[in-house]
């Protein structure tokens, strides 16, 4: 593929990585367009991301149910380990029963290997504990698979940090 100069000012312009690279496209007239609505892997799997923190805060059960595998598993901060029906039936009401008035994640890294991918983030929050506001934070890691062309979640691993 060939690229001009209206290819590389749209990169600048739009501010793409080079994996979002656009695709030039001729159209029927022999016209260039670019498509930059192909998403990456990394970008497919950084919005499933931001989804399942979202799903979370919302407590959504329906939504998050599409993007957790059928042999998910979590492994818990406190070292269990809650197989899909014990931690889907956990998701109905964690973000309330956790206390959290406040929960975001940072410093996401993103890794691929074929059809896994290792999703690592830094979680940050703050929750009442015994009427009193403490800010903490834990370490993720969410294995995902990709099958018939769908990442989904099929493991997640929680790392309380002191």
């Amino acid at each position: 593929m060939k690229q001009n100069f209206f290819t590389v000012i749209a990169v600048l312009y739009l501010g793409l990585s080079e994996g979002d690279m656009p695709v030039l496209q001729e159209t029927s007239n022999n016209q260039n367009m670019i498509n930059t609505e192909t998403k990456t892997d990394k970008g497919i799997l950084s919005d499933l991301n931001h989804r399942f923190i979202q799903n979370f805060i919302k407590m959504d059960t329906a939504a998050h149910n599409e993007i957790i595998h059928q042999n998910f598993v979590c492994i818990n901060g406190n070292g269990t380990i809650a197989d899909r029906k014990e931690y889907m039936k956990g998701w109905a009401n964690g973000y309330t029963a956790s206390g959290y008035s406040k929960f975001w994640y940072t410093d996401e890294d993103i890794r691929i290997f074929g059809d896994m991918a290792l999703v690592r983030a830094k979680t940050v929050y703050v929750k009442n504990v015994d009427g009193k506001e403490v800010s903490g934070n834990s370490l993720y890691t969410d294995t995902y698979i990709k099958e018939n062309g769908r990442w989904q979640c099929v493991q997640a691993q929680i790392t309380p940090v002191k």
